[in-house]
């Protein structure tokens, strides 16, 4: 098994929805005079309906100074996890066309003291289930192995890639998956739990249209 060569990595949402991401490198200093930074994105829902979320990132001066940079070497894991978290929170809304809606990559997302990035810690239970939807979801969209202790992923959940490549080779010794190093491929077994994986990704996406239509009124 060698490791892919993905066009598309999908990011699943501890809420259960499988998300791609396309940025427009690279952010820019606000051409409204405000403090700030703006990237432009688009999150798309992969789940075959074409839905998708048009966003442009706004990077605070307080969060910037924790970044060694913004090249997207730098700083691609750390956008990728603010957006799935604020689409954890509800605040933003899948439609099949939009306008820009900004997102705020505030400080809640950095711990300046302790020099560290805090997304919400997960429990190796909720960590199983994100690796076992990520891998699903992946192997749906390229058939490739999934690499599942890739850093974006262990800081999203708060944990090491370590624990996260301990944690898939436990879903092997239950079945699910193949592992070859630090890459993961479905097993039929896996691939069998298709209805629950679609169930909860249809609950996760009912609940966040049913915040976004109360909103509206």
């Amino acid at each position: 098994m060698n490791a892919p060569a993905e066009k598309t990595v999908i990011y699943v949402t501890l809420t259960a929805l499988p998300l791609s991401f396309v940025f427009t490198w690279p952010f820019h200093r606000s051409t409204s005079g405000a403090d700030f930074f703006v990237l432009h994105a688009d999150i798309r829902l992969e789940n075959g309906a074409g839905l998708h979320a048009p966003v442009a990132v706004n990077l605070s001066a307080t969060v910037r100074e924790m970044m060694p940079s913004l090249e997207p070497e730098d700083v691609h894991g750390l956008v990728v996890n603010a957006l799935r978290k604020e689409v954890d929170r509800r605040q933003v809304e899948f439609v099949k066309s939009g306008k820009l809606v900004p997102v705020h990559f505030s400080s809640r997302y950095c711990d300046p003291k302790r020099g560290k990035w805090v997304f919400g810690k997960a429990g190796d239970a909720e960590i199983a289930q994100l690796l076992a939807r990520k891998v699903y979801w992946q192997t749906l969209a390229t058939a490739g192995p999934v690499w599942v202790s890739d850093p974006t992923e262990a800081l999203y959940v708060e944990n090491s890639p370590d624990h996260m490549l301990d944690i898939a080779r436990q879903l092997q010794t239950d079945g699910l998956l193949e592992m070859d190093g630090e890459y993961a491929a479905a097993t039929p077994s896996l691939m069998a739990r298709a209805a629950a994986f679609e169930a909860d990704m249809r609950a996760a996406l009912e609940e966040l249209e049913k915040k976004h239509a109360f909103e509206r009124g």
